[in-house]
């Protein structure tokens, strides 16, 4: 045979994973879906992508998008009725992604209630430009509240690279960590998927989400790319989205 076929990856399944435990879908109310048809169209996609459970996860970022409990248990309501009469079948619920700035702080001063992703589980995330300077003391408040920080899409903080150490420092203080799926497709740049993998090989994941904010996202992880990605994550890591 003069031509060898060249491999093509079947399209990811996602259905291994359970549930999604990052996006933003609640229409109207951070960066991700604007209105409830692009939410009904970016869940639809999740559920054709094998997706059983969605834990949608809205921006609390207090110098952009002011959002509390209140307003995204609300806005699960209306997209749940919006699911309902769409006839779409799939459990929806709804945390948040807390950037730790000082509206946080002032929360954990407060001992006001965190919107959890499970029990007490709470997704966090902090600058991707600089080096915040109180993050542990921020993460440990939360610990002695009870709370178990995840820490979303640790590859994306590229200034990190050159100091690994401090992955270290965040396991070993109890800090879960979460992938976007993403970042195994090389979408955030080379540096993000490099750092992926660097954690990868550590086995330091323990959970995985989307992130999902657009239909190119949406596009996006429908790339072959992700089946021989999910697969070193799955065999590297110990991974609890099933557990949700």
């Amino acid at each position: 045979m003069l031509f060898k076929k060249k491999k093509i990856n079947p399209p990811p399944d996602f259905s291994v994973l359970g549930a999604d435990m990052h996006s933003h879908l609640i229409p109207g109310i951070d960066d991700g879906a604007q209105d409830v048809v692009a939410s009904l169209e970016l869940i639809k996609g999740l559920m054709d992508l094998g997706y059983k459970k969605l834990i949608t996860t809205p921006h609390i970022m207090w110098d952009m998008y002011q959002n509390t409990p209140e307003i995204i248990l609300n806005g699960l309501e209306r997209l749940r009725r919006a699911l309902q009469l769409e006839g779409m079948q799939i459990e929806v619920n709804a945390a948040a992604e807390y950037f730790l700035d000082d509206h946080v702080t002032e929360l954990l001063n407060r001992k006001a209630a965190l919107l959890p992703v499970n029990g007490k589980m709470v997704l966090v995330e902090f600058s991707m430009a600089f080096p915040s300077l109180n993050i542990k003391n921020v993460l440990f408040d939360m610990q002695m509240q009870g709370y178990q920080p995840i820490l979303a899409h640790p590859e994306r903080y590229i200034y990190l690279e050159n100091a690994k150490n401090f992955y270290d420092e965040l396991k070993e203080a109890g800090c879960l960590f979460q992938v976007n799926l993403l970042s195994l497709t090389g979408y955030y740049g080379k540096s993000v998927t490099d750092l992926a993998n660097y954690l990868i090989k550590k086995g330091y994941y323990n959970l995985a989400g989307t992130d999902l904010h657009n239909t190119r996202q949406l596009q996006s992880l429908h790339n072959p790319v992700l089946t021989d990605g999910l697969k070193k994550l799955l065999d590297s890591c110990k991974l609890i989205n099933h557990q949700l």
